[in-house]
Order: structure tokens, then sequence, then C-alpha cells
């Protein structure tokens, strides 16, 4: 008899039991493998742990966990700070306003670069002003400067002063220099008393080659004195002035160290100008004749008599020349002022005892 074939839901019945045999079977498989494989633990074939890596002995750089946070050693991490109230935070603090810095003018005073400016132009005029531009420049001697500014005005007064003082010519509207007429028993020297100014400078600017030579109704040129001097020990310098007015600048020695010359108010002593003189040192005691060859005063000496400040009632001082040149600019003497020959001659023919001053000053 032929079998009938199976019904749909036996069929459906037949294939699930299939299904679950084959699927139970892989279970079995994949349990055994986990187990057994790479993936567990065998106790009688324990899993070989894999090689360290190898080492770069070039460049030998340790392994760093990139995961690891970590802070630097040089870095401390900021520490957290408990929140402060508002109103408890402190106002800060009101830095004070710096001062700007000042830097002095190079060119010193408006008012005295003006003036300069307006002595200039009178000198190039033609003929020049020399008179009006000497006392604008004198004017502005007075003022703030510069070193280089003062030293340019200095230069140029003295250029003038051989032009309306250290010459014959007696320059219109000059009230320092003026024209005498000679009259009978006239003497230079009374001349040179009678005006302030020592004979010699009278002969000097006249050309007058001896005292006696004067004649009557004859011009000369004299000049309206006297002579003042002004010593800066800072500078080893030397001004000279007629009356308030500049004249010129000489470089000058002065007291070493322990015997520095006095600062203060000297008066040319009455009597004490005088022609290579007999002196003795008063250190040593030895005494110097004009003959020696070590005679030390060199061509003139002018004594001087201390009035003001340190130089007060004090004696013994006095500007002279000097047998060694090689010390002006510098601290030698014993207290005296020194100066090359031909300037100690010419201030020696300038400053007259009694009337004639010499400040000394730092």
């Amino acid at each position: 008899m032929a079998r009938h074939p199976l019904s749909p839901r036996a069929g459906r019945r037949a294939r699930n039991r299939t299904y679950t045999l084959l699927l139970a079977g892989l279970l079995i498989v994949m349990v055994v493998a986990f187990y057994y494989g790479p993936f567990g633990k065998n106790e009688a074939e324990p899993i070989n742990e894999a090689p360290p890596p190898e080492t770069n002995t070039e460049l030998d750089e340790p392994q760093v966990d990139e995961t690891i946070m970590f802070t630097p050693p040089d870095v401390q991490p900021e520490p957290v700070l408990p929140e402060i109230p508002p109103e408890l935070v402190p106002e800060p603090a009101v830095q004070p306003a710096l001062e700007p810095t000042v830097e002095p003018a190079v060119q010193g005073n408006p008012d005295a670069t003006r003036l300069i400016a307006e002595a200039t132009a009178l000198v190039s005029q033609k003929p020049s002003r020399i008179v009006e531009a000497r006392d604008k420049f004198n004017e502005a001697l007075r003022m703030p400067m510069s070193a280089e500014q003062q030293a340019s005005v200095k230069s140029q007064l003295s250029e003038l002063s051989d032009q309306w003082l250290f010459s014959r010519t007696v320059v219109p509207g000059d009230p320092l220099c003026e024209s005498y007429l000679v009259k009978s028993g006239d003497l230079l020297a009374m001349i040179g008393e009678r005006y302030k100014v020592p004979y010699e400078i009278l002969m000097q600017i006249n050309n007058i080659s001896r005292p006696e030579a004067l004649q009557a109704g004859e011009t000369i040129k004299v000049i309206d004195g006297p002579f003042h001097a002004k010593v800066y020990r800072s500078s080893f310098t030397m001004d000279l002035y007629l009356q308030n007015t500049y004249v010129r600048s000489f470089k000058v020695g002065l007291g070493k160290t322990g015997m520095e010359t006095p600062t203060g108010l000297w008066r040319v002593k009455s009597g004490g100008k005088l022609v290579k003189p007999i002196w003795t040192n008063p250190l040593d005691g030895k005494t110097y004749h004009p003959e020696d060859p070590d005679y030390p005063l060199g061509s003139r000496w002018i004594a001087l008599e201390g009035l003001a400040g340190e130089a007060k009632e004090r004696t013994g001082f006095a500007i002279h020349g000097t047998k060694e040149p090689e010390q002006i600019g510098s601290q030698g003497s014993q207290g005296c002022i020194r100066m090359h020959n031909g300037d100690a001659i010419l201030i020696y023919n300038l400053l007259v005892p009694s009337f004639s001053q010499v400040e000394v000053a730092d």
C-alpha cells in the first residue's frame, strides 16, 4: 500500500527537531572551543604569555602608557582656593604716577640763545658793532646755558677783547676804554692810578717802550678799571674780568692734596706785586734767588690777602709763574695759584693792588 506524504503540520515538527539538534551540537562545540582555546585556561597546558616588546638599543626610550595623566615635576598644580565673598575682596592698590624725566636743555636758556644770535649778527655787520655785541654776549654769559654754549661765548668774547681792549684802538661808545690827552707833568703811573689799572698795561696797549717816553700833548688810550679774576678749582681755570665784563680765561695750577688753595675772596695785597722776588720755602726753610736754576716762582709774584670765606685773614698765598709748566691744570703747589710765565706777566700788568679782587670757588 503506498505511503502518504506528511501533513504540513507534521513536516514542520520534524524540521524543528532537526534545527534543535543542530543548534545544540553547535553550542557544545563552541563551549569546548572556548574552554580549551585561546580564551580559556587548560590546567595541563598553561597558555604562554606574549614576550616583552623588543628594546630599541639606539633610542632606548622608556615605554610610557599614554593613558596615564601626570603632572611634570617642575610644575605644581594650582591649589583650589576657597571663593572669597565680593564684599571682602580688597580694593586694588593705586600706584602713584611716575614723574616724567626732564632732560636738561642742551642749548640752555632760550633768552641766552636769542642774545647770542643777536650778538653774533652784530659782529658780522660792516662795520662791526663790537661794543654792543660784547655787552650782549656778557649778558648771555650770566644766564643758564650748556657747557658747549658757554665755551663758545667765552671764545668769542676773548677774540673781541683783542679789538676793544688789547689794541690801541678806542671803539666809539665804549664806556670801558677812552682817549686821554697827556698834560704837562703827567706820569703813566699817575694816570694808571687814576683809572685803577697798572701803568704796565697802558704801556702795552699804547706801544710805549719806557714810562719816561710819555710826552705832553700825546693822546693815549686808557682803561677804566679795575680788573678782577675768578678761579674755579674744579676746572683749573681763571676767568679775567674788567669790572663786570668778561675778558678771557687762563689755565692755572692749584694747591696739592692737603694744601688746597683756600676758597673765598682775596685781594691783591698793597705792595705785593714783585718781579722774581727772593723766596724762602716755608716747608724746609730753603731760600731761592732769581738766578738759581731751580728758582720755582717763574716770572712774577702777585701776593694776595684773604677777605672772606676760607681765605679770610690768610696770607702767604700768591699768583705766580712756574718753572714746572707741566703742572698747570693740576694740583702741585703749596696753595698758590700757578700760571704759565707769559700769562703771569699779563695778569701782573692788569691787577692793581688794593682794588683788584680774586675769588676762588669750587
